[in-house]
């Protein structure tokens, strides 16, 4: 069974100033960890595995005094703390032995005050029901937008950049079974003029948000850059610029779950392209981030779970963009071109939805099913 992520905002209350403190006290033992961790690398050239880092800071935490802060945390959020830092070590180690793949760092130190989150799994919480949870010994009530139904694994408490807390419940829920054999297949290609293009031609347009408040954030920016740092104003002028932030990406986000969730369930199996994101993001900056393909992907792959679908990504190096979807006859493609002319076989179509024909049938071939390739496209003049 799949897991999924329920995010509820919590209420305000004086309470959430013990949560605060937590997500600070996990800050200063991310933090420790990773001192720790850097100079046992530094002389042996490994990292300390998870289980003993974590054997080491419950011993810390029972054992000495200048360590008492990390009662506040609990056992639980130290384990996960150890463990996310130990996948990070393990895909560090692995890039360096293949040098495959964007580049991987060992776990970073991070600003206390810009430290997000803790999560508990099997202790340290309790849920009550309907709209209440019980964290350590205190009790938080949280916005019930949607059901609250699965079997919950592991609760997260995360703050963003406004102060606002979150309670995020990772459960385990039934979803229908798939059956690739007997469901709709849908190639999508990704573009900056367009978001997305499938396979039948329909383009998606992003609205480009960060676009459209580009003058609205660059005037708070500059009376952010006016203020005294630290005074009151500068903080009044540094949240109206979180907000300005926020807004836009709840905007985008919203977008994102929208389009994911009508393409989940349109179709059975949903294909795209692993992008090189970070590679993009250079060559064209701000527009990249603005029309957020990574975080689309993670949010496409949890609607197909969610609702019994089934995401195939096709390798960045396949030349979707360069072959001819009628005859196959691969030819070389320039940026700037958005016909697909083909020299061979003289097919015809935009760019774009070529891309996504190839995609499609890559995904289905990459599933091992039938040629999908159907009706030809009529060239175009």
């Amino acid at each position: 069974m799949p897991r999924l992520n329920l995010k509820y905002r919590l209420y305000e209350n004086r309470r959430n100033a013990r949560l605060n403190q937590t997500i600070d006290c996990s800050g200063i033992a991310w933090n420790h960890m990773v001192a720790l961790q850097r100079r046992h690398y530094a002389l042996t050239g490994k990292h300390i595995h998870k289980y003993d880092m974590a054997r080491h800071m419950a011993k810390l935490r029972r054992r000495s005094p200048s360590f008492s802060y990390l009662k506040t945390i609990g056992s639980q959020a130290l384990q996960d703390i150890s463990e996310r830092q130990d996948r990070t070590w393990q895909a560090f180690f692995k890039w360096v032995k293949t040098k495959s793949g964007a580049k991987k760092s060992p776990p970073k130190f991070q600003k206390v005050k810009k430290y997000k989150s803790f999560t508990l799994k099997q202790a340290g919480w309790k849920y009550l029901g309907e709209n209440r949870i019980k964290i350590g010994k205190m009790v938080y009530k949280f916005a019930l937008s949607r059901p609250l139904v699965g079997i919950i694994k592991t609760v997260t408490i995360k703050r963003d950049n406004l102060g606002k807390m979150w309670v995020t419940f990772s459960v385990v829920n039934d979803v229908p079974e798939f059956k690739n054999g007997m469901s709709k297949i849908g190639g999508f290609d990704f573009g900056l003029k367009t978001f997305l293009t499938n396979d039948d031609g329909k383009a998606y347009v992003n609205p480009l948000f960060l676009k459209k408040e580009l003058s609205t954030i660059a005037t708070l920016n500059r009376s952010l850059a006016r203020k005294v740092k630290g005074s009151g104003n500068w903080y009044k002028a540094k949240r109206r610029l979180a907000k300005a932030h926020e807004d836009v990406s709840n905007k985008r986000r919203d977008f994102h779950f929208k389009l994911a969730k009508e393409l989940a369930t349109t179709y059975g199996i949903v294909c795209f392209e692993d992008l090189n994101v970070s590679a993009m993001t250079k060559l064209w900056g701000r527009k990249v981030s603005d029309l957020g393909f990574s975080n689309f992907l993670i949010i496409q792959e949890y609607m197909c779970k969610k609702y019994g679908s089934e995401l195939v990504k096709i390798g960045r190096w396949q030349p979707t963009t360069k072959i001819c979807s009628s005859c196959g006859h691969k030819q070389k493609m320039e940026l700037s071109d958005r016909q697909f002319d083909c020299k061979e076989c003289g097919f015809s179509l935009d760019r774009d939805h070529n891309a996504a024909i190839n995609v499609k049938r890559a995904g289905a071939s990459a599933l091992g099913l039938e040629d999908v390739r159907g009706a030809t496209p009529p060239i175009l003049a």
